[in-house]
């Protein structure tokens, strides 16, 4: 993961919020992510197209157990609300709500951690964070399902049953595993491990 250094701007003397400082950092690098955890800023360069395609291959599955309609809904970074800071989100890649989210708006593009049934990765250069840093975040927010695609370790990680700042069920699964998700996200899906780490890994020549 890299990221410019960026000064902490000023306005009477008084430092800046966290969110604003986020917020320049955005604005002066396009299509970065910045997100904020316990108080720190975590900074991610634009995702490749391996990360995007394997984004793609994760939502059909989703969508085709009807998780995109009536009651639930499937989005692409869409902010989550922490609990564990005034000023703490963070933008999964990929989530499954309850399909009233507008009513949950909170601030900052950030929504209330009460409406999520799954957030998921797809890891890049900071697959540290999504194997550490957040886990202990949506723990937090008590978020039922965690799900990380680990492309650098070719794993797919089901995390389930929030206990504090952290889960109670780690499961890694690998290539040639099927994983069934927790009914508890509103359908039955089931991933082949297989094809998502595929989707992931740059196409060859």
């Amino acid at each position: 993961m890299s990221a410019a250094s960026v000064e902490q701007p000023y306005y009477d003397d008084e430092p800046f919020s966290l969110t604003a400082l986020a917020d320049e950092i955005m604005e002066r690098h396009p299509g970065y992510r910045v997100e904020i955890i316990g108080g720190h800023l975590l900074v991610t360069p634009s995702p490749d197209a391996p990360h995007a395609r394997s984004l793609t291959k994760l939502m059909r599955p989703f969508i085709a157990a009807g998780l995109d309609d009536d009651e639930t809904e499937v989005l692409q970074s869409v902010a989550i609300k922490l609990p564990t800071g005034d000023e703490d989100y963070c933008i999964p890649d990929l989530v499954v709500v309850d399909a009233d989210i507008d009513d949950h708006f909170i601030d900052n593009n950030a929504y209330d951690p009460v409406c999520f049934r799954l957030v998921l990765e797809v890891t890049s250069s900071n697959w540290r964070d999504d194997l550490k840093t957040k886990v202990a975040a949506y723990a937090e927010a008590k978020v039922p399902v965690y799900l990380v695609v680990d492309r650098k370790h070719r794993r797919l990680h089901v995390l389930t049953d929030p206990t504090g700042s952290e889960y109670k069920s780690h499961r890694p699964y690998a290539p040639g595993e099927t994983v069934t998700l927790p009914d508890t996200i509103g359908a039955k899906v089931t991933l082949d491990v297989d094809e998502i780490l595929k989707a992931g890994q740059p196409k060859a020549n």
